[in-house]
C-alpha cells in the first residue's frame, strides 16, 4: 500500500484530502505543527474514515528536523503539500513571516527527499490577478501578485518549475485552487478559521448561527450582472479529490514532469448569490449591509478547467446548494460540539 506525505494534514483542505486518500486506499502520514489547525482534526478523521492516519509533529522550517524525518520514512511514495501561511492581510503586515514560512518548509521538502519525489503542490488563482480574459487559462500571465501571499505562491511555483527542469526525477503538480468552501457530509470535518474570517462563507455560517453580527458586502458597483464580485466557489471534497487524482498521474509518469491545472467548477457565482443559495439550502435569514469596496479586491475570476477535466480526469461535482448546507451543518457541529 503507497503511503502519502500531507503536509498541514490537519487543516482545512489537509484533513478532507486525508479522508479520500483513505477512502482511495493509501496510507497517509500527516505532519503538522497546528499554527493554523487543531489536533482534534485528526480525531474527527479517524471518526469519518475508521482509520488513524500517522502523524509527526513538525516544523518544515526546521532543516536539519525535516532530513531526519526524510532519513525515517523511506517508503513515502508521494507528498501532497500544503503547509503554508495564507492569510493575505497579515501576509501585508509580516511579509518575512510569510516568505520564511512557506519558501523553507518547500525547499527543507524537496532537498530532503533527494529531489526523487511525487509532490503536489497547493497553488492558488491569485497569481492570475485580475485576469485579462474570462475563464482564465493556465497559460494565462501570471499577474504582480496583490499581496506576500500571493507573490509566495507565484515564486514557490518558479521554484519547483525551475528545479524540475534540471532534475528528471522529480515529479510535480501544482494544484491553483479557485475559492474552496463546504464541509465534509459528515459534518465531522470543515474551515476552523482562527478568529474573524476573512473568507465569506465561514463568515456569512458565522453570523447566521450568531457569532458574528452583519455581513458586510464589499461593493455592489461591479461591473457584474448584480454588482457584487464574482469568485468561483469549489466544494472542499471535489477539491480533495483532485489531490487524489493528481498523485495518481504523478504515479503513472504521463506528461511533463511539471504541470500546472486549474482547480474550479468554471462558473463565477457573485457575493450576493452565494447569499442567496445559503438562504435558500438552509432556511435561514443572513442579515446584510451593502459596503464599500475593499482595497485589493478583484472585479472577478473564475477558471477554465477543461484542461483538468480532459487530462486529469477530475471534475467538480458539487454545486453551490451542496456547499451552503454543507458549511452549515459544519458550523451547527461546532455548536454543539465546541473544538
Amino acid at each position: 500500500m503507497k503511503k502519502i506525505l500531507v503536509t498541514g494534514g490537519a487543516g482545512y483542505i489537509g484533513s478532507h484530502t486525508v479522508v479520500e486518500l483513505f477512502n482511495t486506499g493509501y496510507e497517509v502520514i500527516i505532519v503538522d505543527d497546528f499554527s493554523n489547525s487543531d489536533p482534534k482534526m485528526l480525531d474527527q478523521i479517524e471518526k469519518i474514515s475508521g482509520k488513524k492516519p500517522e502523524f509527526v509533529k513538525l516544523d518544515l522550517c526546521d532543516e536539519q528536523a525535516v532530513h531526519a524525518f526524510a532519513n525515517q520514512h523511506k517508503n513515502i511514495s508521494g507528498i501532497i503539500h500544503f503547509a503554508a501561511f495564507k492569510a493575505v492581510g497579515e501576509s501585508v503586515q509580516q511579509p518575512l513571516k510569510y516568505y520564511r514560512n512557506n519558501f523553507y518548509s518547500l525547499i527543507n521538502i524537496i532537498t530532503a527527499f533527494n529531489s526523487k519525489v511525487k509532490l503536489v503542490f497547493s497553488s492558488s488563482c491569485t497569481v492570475y490577478g485580475q485576469p485579462d480574459k474570462l475563464p482564465v487559462t493556465e497559460s494565462a500571465p501570471v499577474k504582480k501578485a496583490e499581496s506576500p501571499y500571493g507573490n509566495t505562491k507565484q515564486i514557490a511555483e518558479e521554484i519547483l518549475e525551475e528545479t524540475c527542469a534540471v532534475t528528471p526525477d522529480l515529479r510535480v503538480i501544482a494544484l491553483r485552487y479557485f475559492n474552496p468552501v463546504g464541509a465534509h457530509a459528515s459534518a465531522l470535518i470543515g474551515e476552523l478559521p482562527i478568529g474573524v474570517p476573512q473568507n465569506l462563507v465561514p463568515f456569512i455560517t458565522q453570523s447566521a448561527i450568531g457569532k458574528r453580527g452583519a455581513i458586510t458586502v464589499y461593493g455592489d458597483d461591479y461591473n457584474t450582472p448584480d454588482g457584487s464580485a464574482i469568485r468561483d466557489y469549489i466544494h472542499v471534497v471535489d477539491l480533495a479529490k483532485a489531490h487524489v487524482a493528481a498523485i495518481k498521474r504523478l504515479e503513472a509518469e504521463t506528461g511533463d514532469n511539471y504541470e500546472i491545472f486549474n482547480i474550479g467548477t468554471g462558473k463565477g457565482s457573485s457575493v450576493l448569490e452565494i447569499i442567496n443559495a445559503f438562504e435558500q439550502s438552509t432556511g435561514e435569514k443572513l442579515n446584510y449591509a451593502i459596503g464599500a469596496r475593499r482595497e485589493g479586491d478583484i472585479e472577478q475570476t473564475y477558471g477554465d478547467v477543461s484542461h483538468s477535466n480532459t487530462v486529469l480526469g477530475w471534475k467538480a461535482e458539487l454545486g453551490i446548494n451542496e456547499m451552503m448546507s454543507s458549511a452549515w451543518n459544519w458550523e451547527k457541529y461546532l455548536r454543539d460540539n465546541p473544538f
